[in-house]
């Protein structure tokens, strides 16, 4: 049994909430974390509707936390901007870390991050849930079995809605000190996945950003394209200000012989599903289409009990979680290229050195 702490109580906390409760076997919640008391006692709560019986630590200054409770792990949930300085303080007493995406805002936190966590023996992860998504794994199976043949290009589009009263609930959003736009914070995951099917790593960004409607620092829509090493070709499009709700997130993968369309609220449903080598009757388009299941209640899904349950063994098995620090700054690393695209008006090679604080006042010129 490995003993857990949450760190922020924010939008995202409850699904936190929900893998602990899910991985009891495993994880014991013993502390919560936010700077406004009541929040963190509202999840405290919440984690005890299913578990009557926990005695669960409420703070609000994490390194008494830390100091008093010394959590085997942390899942950390606050503003991104803050996600660095929390992570190198767990590494330094030995705790390991589940980060909310993005990891960092920058590549040089994110790679103290991973040399921290390195230096202290401790395991890090970061939380693109949308990984364990059922139809996200089929695909990636075709991918690593080689029915795609070669993989030729891609695209991930987020057509989502944020309000200006989602921005103003929580005024540190939108910022570029500890938020970024709409491609750091809502469109993260599709460009994790979208990367993670191209077989090889980002080497050029070209793209244009926008600040359209939302009255924030940083851009509400964002368009790119992706060179990989393969030679694949990704395009991104992503958008906070689709009339009048969220519409869709949908990855798309085309290969010499195979097309795949993964749509739904979330990445969720398969629509399209044709490929060279029909493996089965149940493999057919026709059937695999069948088998979808209706949109989550949020954009948020299911993938969160498997990410701790993943982090967990990891742990135990003393090897690399599935979406390591490593892993997860590729995600982190095409955005801030896109946003030094933005800036600069060139195509940008990477790995490159960037943040989101070198985009202080852009559309404010």
């Amino acid at each position: 049994m490995h003993t857990v702490a949450l760190i922020g109580c924010g939008r995202i906390s409850f699904k936190h909430i929900e893998g602990f409760v899910d991985n009891v076997n495993s994880l014991k919640l013993v502390a919560i974390c936010d700077v406004i008391r009541d929040r963190a006692g509202e999840k405290e709560r919440e984690y005890r509707k299913s578990i009557p019986s926990a005695e669960i630590g409420i703070y609000t200054d994490y390194r008494k936390m830390l100091s008093e409770k010394k959590p085997d792990i942390v899942t950390i949930a606050t503003e991104s901007g803050k996600h660095k300085a929390i992570a190198l303080d767990c590494f330094d007493v030995g705790a390991h870390v589940i980060c909310e995406k993005p990891m960092s805002l920058s590549t040089e936190d994110a790679d103290a991050m991973i040399a921290s966590a390195k230096k202290n023996g401790c395991k890090l992860a970061v939380c693109f849930q949308n990984r364990y998504n059922p139809p996200i794994l089929k695909v990636r199976n075709a991918i690593e079995t080689g029915r795609f043949g070669r993989v030729l290009h891609g695209m991930i589009q987020i057509r989502w809605n944020r309000s200006e009263a989602y921005y103003a609930e929580a005024p540190w959003r939108g910022t570029w000190e500890q938020d970024g736009g709409t491609l750091m914070n809502q469109c993260t995951h599709g460009i994790d996945l979208l990367q993670w099917m191209m077989g090889e790593d980002a080497v050029r960004v070209q793209a244009q950003t926008r600040r359209f409607m939302r009255p924030i620092e940083a851009e509400d829509f964002g368009a790119a394209i992706v060179e990989f090493g393969s030679g694949a070709v990704g395009m991104i499009e992503g958008s906070a200000n689709v009339f009048p709700t969220n519409l869709n997130e949908t990855l798309s993968v085309f290969g010499e012989k195979g097309s795949a369309v993964v749509g739904g609220l979330a990445v969720n449903r398969i629509d399209t599903w044709r490929f060279a080598d029909v493996t089965s009757p149940d493999d057919t388009e026709e059937e695999i289409l069948k088998l979808n299941e209706k949109d989550p209640p949020t954009v948020y899904g299911f993938g969160h009990t498997p990410l701790f349950r993943d982090f967990v063994e990891a742990i135990e098995l003393d090897h690399e979680p599935v979406i390591s620090g490593e892993r997860g700054k590729k995600a982190l690393e095409i955005i801030l290229a896109i946003y030094k695209s933005q800036k600069t008006g060139k195509a940008v090679d990477l790995p490159c050195d960037f943040s989101t604080s070198e985009m202080k006042g852009y559309f404010d010129r």
